[in-house]
C-alpha cells in the first residue's frame, strides 16, 4: 500500500490513498485575509498553484480563511465532496457546493475503503477538526493547530502532519503548539514520519499581528525525535512525498 503527500504551502496538502485523492485546506490562488483588513494580518502567495485534477474529496479542517479559502474554494468543482468542520461546511455551502458531509468531534465518515474521522481540534474561537485518515493499512493524521483531542486512544499511524514550531500572541498566548505537543503525539501514534505542516511555502505575510507573533521551535529540530523510529520531513511545495509499505 502506499501513500503520496504533495505539500501546497500554510495548511494545503493533496494526499493520495492509492487511487483516491484527497485536497486538504487548500489555499491556491488569490490573498489571504482575515476580518477586519489587510492591516491586521494579510498573506500572499509567491505564485499561484493550479488546482489539482481529479479530486476525490476535499477535507477541510476549519472555517478559517487560511483553511476554506474563498478565493480558491471558488475555484473547484462544486461538485466534488466535501467533508469538513461544522464552521468549514457553513463555508463551502454559501460558495455553492452540493455535497458536504459535516463532522463534529468524534464522528466518521466512510466510503468504500475509506474512513475519515474527526478529532477535536483548535478553538478558533469554536472547536474545529482534526482528522484521522484511514485507506486499508495505510493512515494520516493531520491537526494545523497543534491542538490534541485527549479522547484519542493510543494507536500506530503511519504519517503524521503537523505543525513543529510553536506560535503565540502577547495576551493570547498559544495559538499553534507544534512544538508542545510533538512529544505527546509521538508517544500517542507512533509514527513513521513526521510532515511538517502550516508554516510553509512561498508566502509572505505583512500585517501588526504578523510584527508581534513570538515563534519557538525550528523545522530544523530534530532534537525531539532523538529518542524514537520516527523520521522528520520539512517539505518542499509541489514535491511529491511516497510511503510505501511492502
Amino acid at each position: 500500500m502506499t501513500i503520496i503527500a504533495t505539500y501546497y504551502g500554510a495548511n494545503g496538502w493533496l494526499i493520495e490513498f492509492d487511487k483516491t485523492r484527497i485536497l486538504i485546506d487548500p489555499w491556491l490562488s488569490g490573498d489571504l485575509t482575515f476580518p477586519p483588513g489587510d492591516w491586521l494580518i494579510k498573506g500572499e502567495l509567491g505564485k499561484e498553484i493550479e488546482v489539482p485534477k481529479d479530486i476525490d474529496f476535499l477535507l477541510l479542517t476549519q472555517g478559517q480563511p487560511d483553511h476554506a479559502h474563498p478565493p480558491t474554494l471558488e475555484k473547484i468543482n462544486k461538485s466534488i465532496p466535501v467533508i469538513a468542520s461544522k464552521a468549514a461546511s457553513n463555508v463551502v455551502s454559501e460558495i455553492g457546493f452540493t455535497q458536504i458531509k459535516t463532522l463534529e468531534p468524534g464522528e466518521t465518515f466512510k466510503k468504500n475503503n475509506l474512513n475519515i474521522q474527526a478529532s477535536s481540534g483548535a478553538p478558533v474561537p469554536n472547536i474545529e477538526n482534526g482528522y484521522i485518515i484511514e485507506s486499508g493499512i495505510d493512515s494520516i493524521y493531520i491537526e494545523p493547530h497543534g491542538f490534541l483531542d485527549k479522547r484519542i486512544e493510543p494507536r500506530n499511524i503511519d504519517v503524521l502532519i503537523t505543525p513543529v514550531i510553536d506560535f503565540s500572541l502577547p495576551l493570547a498566548g498559544k495559538f499553534i503548539k507544534g512544538k508542545t505537543v510533538l512529544p505527546q503525539l509521538l508517544k500517542l501514534f507512533n509514527p513513521k514520519t513526521v510532515l511538517a505542516s502550516t508554516t510553509g511555502g512561498d508566502i509572505t505575510f505583512t500585517g501588526i499581528i504578523n510584527n508581534i507573533i513570538k515563534v519557538d521551535g525550528s523545522v530544523d529540530d530534530t532534537s525531539l525525535f532523538k529518542d524514537t523510529n520516527t523520521s522528520l520531513i520539512n517539505p518542499e511545495p509541489l514535491k511529491e512525498y511516497k510511503f510505501e509499505k511492502s
